[in-house]
């Protein structure tokens, strides 16, 4: 069965982190560009970053250049989102998918989708 399964979320105090991840099963993630995306109550969905198969990165939320990191294990067949200096606002549903395209923000183009996990910022 193909899926993608995020983990790593949980509540965590402003100024924390956290280290998502996003494992593969059923195909290979190392030809995929696996975007991350996210959804508060409320709000849309919005894309995070994502990482192509060449390892090469966009991260498409300005506030979160320098606080989140995306990178992938292709040994582990797992893409990771590093989250540092968390803030409140940072609190969503996190999702991965994964695309055979370039990095795209926008969610229906991918063609597997997660889940999500639950990132709570707050003290």
């Amino acid at each position: 069965q193909v899926q993608l399964v995020e983990s790593g979320g949980g509540l965590v105090q402003p100024g924390g982190s956290l280290r998502l991840s996003c494992a593969a099963s059923g195909f290979t993630l190392t030809p995929y560009t696996i975007g991350w995306f996210r959804q508060a109550p409320g709000k849309g969905r919005e894309g995070v970053s994502c990482i192509d198969s060449s390892g090469d990165v966009t991260v498409w939320i300005d506030s979160l250049k320098g606080r989140f990191t995306i990178s992938r294990d292709n040994a582990k067949n797992t893409v990771y989102l590093q989250m540092n200096s968390l803030k409140p606002e940072d609190a969503a549903v996190y999702f991965c998918a994964a695309s055979t395209e370039l990095c795209r923000s926008s969610w229906p183009r991918y063609d597997y989708r997660g889940q999500g996990t639950q990132v709570t910022v707050s003290s």
